[in-house]
């Protein structure tokens, strides 16, 4: 285990509140349409700033350890796009106007972050305790994976999110959007706007995805400080990376199905790691190095065969996949065309 001290640690942790209250000030000061050219602007800056904190860190911890960081925030940035396929239903889905959208993309990405840190915290307290949780967690990503994968040509029902209902009944919510408000007073009452309930829907969906991609990147690394940063640079510029790809996310037709594949083969990796240390130390394990290649490839496969695909099929559509089926369709329902 690396040794990391308190004051890595709060200089990490105050880097990225600083970057994430710069992103929630200009959302909330200056509400506007985020164009191509901005967000190509942020994206870039997020990812340098990404890159200079793993050079930084290898030089100081290692390269094995450096490679453990790229590794992993490379399977959350991979996990990171398809967040933002379910980003996309969310906000056509409640008609989100687009200058508000920085705003509640901001806010999402904080919700993230937190509950992020939670599942960290838990996850490495259970895996310092229990060796057979990487057991565990490992039959979770395969069990994810193959839903993921029947589901692919699905997209999540977001209407009918359990948490989005709940919402609705609890907390009485108005017609039409105010403004940037989430609450507001009508008739001397409060209460809230939709934008609470586009909120509510994206910590809920962050909450589903967080369940995935915590132990998916502890199949890459066991070191929590690792995990926090991968998950949390990642996550960053997730605001940025919408608005610049939310035009292209249609043609990622394979991304799904590739996502599918890289949750089993951390999930494999995990199994193997646990039977390694708890049964047999002949098992093999499969070195960071390799995972990392293994990862790469498979996004790489899977981009170049959705442009091939939505290049040959002008109809083809990407779909951001879902954990289970959508409930048997009504008589007189459409099917959407897959």
């Amino acid at each position: 285990m690396l040794e990391i001290s308190g004051l890595t640690w709060a200089v990490t942790i105050g880097l990225i509140l600083v970057l994430l209250a710069v992103d929630l000030v200009l959302a909330t000061v200056r509400p506007h349409r985020v164009g191509f050219r901005e967000a190509t602007r942020w994206s870039v800056f997020y990812v340098l700033v990404a890159v200079a904190f793993g050079v930084w860190f290898a030089a100081v911890y290692g390269g094995g350890a450096g490679a453990e960081y790229f590794a992993g925030y490379i399977v959350e940035k991979s996990l990171s796009v398809d967040n933002l396929f379910v980003f996309v239903i969310i906000m056509t889905t409640f008609a989100v106007p687009e200058e508000h959208q920085h705003k509640v993309l901001t806010f999402g990405i904080v919700l993230a972050l937190v509950m992020r840190a939670i599942f960290i915290a838990l996850g490495a307290t259970l895996l310092a305790l229990f060796s057979f949780m990487f057991l565990l967690f490992g039959l979770l990503l395969i069990y994810t994976a193959i839903q993921l994968f029947r589901h692919r040509n699905e997209d999540p029902d977001i209407e009918n999110n359990a948490v989005v209902n709940t919402a609705r009944r609890v907390v009485p919510v108005t017609d039409e959007y105010v403004g940037s408000k989430i609450f507001t007073r009508v008739d001397g009452r409060r209460v809230a706007t939709p934008l609470f309930i586009v909120l509510v829907a994206i910590g809920g969906v962050d909450l589903l995805f967080a369940l995935d991609s915590i132990p998916a990147v502890f199949g890459v690394t066991e070191e929590p400080y690792i995990v926090f940063a991968a998950n949390a640079f990642a996550l960053l510029g997730l605001r940025a990376l919408f608005f610049l790809v939310k035009g292209l996310l249609d043609r990622l037709v394979y991304l799904s199905a590739g996502l599918a594949v890289i949750l089993a083969f951390i999930g494999v990796k995990l199994i193997l790691h646990w039977a390694h240390v708890d049964i047999d130390q002949r098992v093999p394990e499969v070195p960071t190095p390799l995972s990392l290649g293994v990862i790469i490839g498979i996004l790489v496969i899977a981009t170049v065969a959705s442009l091939i695909k939505t290049r040959r099929d002008p109809t083809a559509k990407a779909h951001a996949g879902s954990l289970r089926a959508h409930p048997a369709a009504k008589p007189g329902d459409t099917q959407p065309d897959h």
